[in-house]
């Protein structure tokens, strides 16, 4: 029997998932038809509120922009809008969803690595805040601004020492010659951001304190440099430690389908995540320096930007399919397969899938038989794709699930919801619903026809 790997769940969640709030999902997954998204808007404003509090409580000037790649949902942008969040978009497409959300074209930063010159042109018109990667991508910014007359926004980001084979950012030289060019009239020079892989706060926190010396270099040339991007990266604490921890201890490669290995797995634990990894980060001393990150960057009157979009979506969503088929995995295996009306690009992102064990929310009117228990299962998506599978991992749950029970798999919102979904098959996508709980009962609207939900005439707090 494979170790069980429950996810982390809020008060609100569990609610939903256990009667009476479990009628409600069970209306949507009819009324639907396929697989569907659930998403808590609420909690975003909580989240987007402990990430302020880190700033403030540090005494740090700080800006909170939201990864709206992170999620493809009109709602968290809509948050974002109400609560004076910047949003940081990747597209053309992203950048009109976020300005017809609300969100001002001030309070954008740019970010794609391949930002082409329709998405550079709004940019500017906007006054949006452009991360430049290379000297080319500066040049056309540089004459898209003399074209249009007006000055461009940017910040340059460098590359991680660290990281020197990463496609993303300046080294030295790049940076030094990108100095000199934005002393045109056209460029209002507002400092550096960075792009690092994972999640080590002190890797992080050694790159701010390069930038901020940077920035006041930057200024001995009569540029703003004024402000320091440090990027994403805050991590998200999916399980609890032991559970993480047992899980590496006696995973197998017979608890995986077909005996699949994989190289490794992604962080489902961290101990540090969210709001606290920005207070952890702020509080860190980095390299070659004796004081804190915070009290660098407050003496340099630099402000710093963060762009989570992970952490900001922790415990916003739910993913929920239908149980289709219960059946042997194979002639000679005592082991279940469950077959979904879902496919693995409706919720799945690594390679090695789902991990985490998902809720059983069974049918309305279910009742468990006394002689079932615990029972590990594989999960199979509606492809004819030996490869559509959601979880290789033998997953657990409390009993054998049945057709018309939903699977709920916690805690999606933050990518694994749609990053890779597609129109398969002619397969329904998931649609997306935003819940609130309001006394004893539960309200709903589909996401694209999503409006701010108001209390007594004013927006959500």
């Amino acid at each position: 029997m494979t170790t069980a790997l429950p996810s982390h769940t809020t008060e609100e969640v569990r609610a939903l998932l256990e009667p009476p709030g479990s009628s409600l999902l069970h209306e949507l997954g009819h009324g639907l038809g396929g697989p569907y998204h659930v998403l808590f808007p609420r909690r975003f404003d909580a989240n987007a509120a402990a990430f302020r509090a880190a700033f403030a409580s540090a005494g740090v000037d700080g800006r909170v922009y939201y990864a709206k790649k992170a999620n493809k949902a009109s709602v968290f942008v809509e948050r974002a809008a109400v609560a004076g969040l910047g949003v940081d978009v990747a597209s053309h497409g992203e950048l009109r969803e976020a300005l017809a959300a609300g969100v001002r074209g001030t309070d954008l930063v740019i970010t794609g690595p391949a930002k082409d010159d329709h998405l550079l042109r709004v940019s500017v018109l906007h006054g949006a805040l452009i991360a430049v990667d290379a000297l080319d991508e500066l040049d056309r910014v540089l004459a898209l601004a003399r074209e249009l007359g007006r000055t461009a926004q940017v910040l340059l980001r460098l590359l991680p020492p660290g990281q020197p084979h990463s496609r993303f950012g300046l080294d030295d030289t790049e940076t030094a010659t990108a100095l000199g060019r934005c002393r045109s009239e056209h460029v209002d020079m507002a400092g550096f951001s960075f792009h690092l892989s994972g999640y080590d706060i002190q890797e992080r926190a050694d790159l701010a304190a390069r930038s901020v010396r940077l920035c006041a270099h930057a200024r001995t040339l009569g540029l703003r440099a004024d402000r320091v991007s440090v990027g994403g990266g805050f991590a998200v604490d999916y399980v609890g430690a032991d559970d993480w921890r047992r899980f590496h201890e006696s995973t197998r490669p017979e608890h995986f389908h077909r005996h699949k290995t994989f190289s490794g797995y992604y962080p489902y634990h961290s101990p540090v995540a969210g709001a606290d990894a920005l207070a952890a980060l702020l509080a860190s001393t980095p390299a070659d320096e004796t004081s804190s990150l915070a009290d660098l960057v407050r003496q340099a009157g630099v402000t710093l930007l963060v762009e989570p979009g992970r952490a900001l979506l922790d415990q916003c969503g739910l993913t929920l399919a239908r149980v289709l088929d219960v059946r042997r995995a194979g002639a000679d295996s005592g082991d279940l397969l469950v077959r979904l009306g879902m496919n693995a690009g409706d919720v799945s992102l690594e390679e090695h899938g789902v991990l985490v064990d998902p809720v059983l929310v069974p049918r309305p009117g279910a009742h468990a038989d006394a002689d079932e228990g615990p029972v590990g299962v594989y999960l199979a998506g509606n492809l004819c794709l030996e490869a559509d599978l959601i979880t290789r991992r033998k997953v657990h749950l409390p009993r054998p699930p049945s057709v018309g029970d939903l699977l709920a798999f916690a805690n999606t919102a933050g990518y694994a919801m749609d990053f890779h979904a597609h129109r398969a098959q002619r397969q329904p996508l998931a649609r997306t619903v935003a819940v609130t709980r309001e006394r004893d009962s539960w309200r709903w609207r589909l996401d694209e026809e999503y409006w701010p939900i108001t209390e007594a005439g004013g927006p959500v707090s």
